[in-house]
């Protein structure tokens, strides 16, 4: 498929009998063209334990000169996949920055937007960069660092093979 800029629509209880030898089981419930070479896939809500089969962004490695060059790098395309019926459906198509390796669909019902963030409700939070620090108990090493770009609170710290280590940035 990598090469067919397709994407497919499978049923996965019919693949697993035609993979046993089942002559009569057909898994490829659909086929929809994407300009051109998809790279990476994303599901609505498919990072979350309630993905829904409703959508699907296949982000393409190509765009094939169908938008105007825009500085060195060509504008690539993704594309946005009605998948919740037999037969998927193109609803959006688009250019991107080149090489898109991220998307997310998620519910706009469940976005909490704010504008600035209160630090209070983040226990964890490292509030200065001075307040970094690296935390050991046994194999567990916790830390605490900021980040302001281009700097981290901390340049660097040291572990040992085994540690299990959580990191906290602020």
């Amino acid at each position: 498929l990598f090469l067919d800029s397709q994407i497919v629509k499978w049923n996965i209880e019919a693949a697993i009998k035609s993979f046993k030898g089942d002559k009569a089981a057909v898994p490829v419930v659909d086929r929809i063209d994407v300009h051109y070479q998809p790279g990476h896939g994303f599901t609505s809500m498919g990072e979350t334990r309630e993905a829904d089969g409703k959508f699907f962004i296949s982000d393409n490695k190509f765009s094939k000169d169908r938008f105007l060059p825009v500085g060195p790098l060509h504008p690539e395309t993704a594309q946005l996949i009605d998948i919740s019926g037999d037969k998927m459906k193109l609803v959006a198509d688009h250019s991107v920055y080149s090489e898109p390796h991220d998307s997310i669909i998620i519910r706009r019902d469940i976005i909490k937007t704010r504008q600035v963030y209160n630090l209070e409700d983040f226990p964890n939070a490292v509030k200065d960069a001075k307040d970094s620090r690296v935390e050991r108990q046994g194999k567990k090493v916790t830390v605490y660092m900021t980040s302001q770009a281009p700097a981290f609170g901390l340049r660097e710290f040291r572990l040992k093979k085994g540690d299990e280590v959580t990191i906290i940035l602020t």
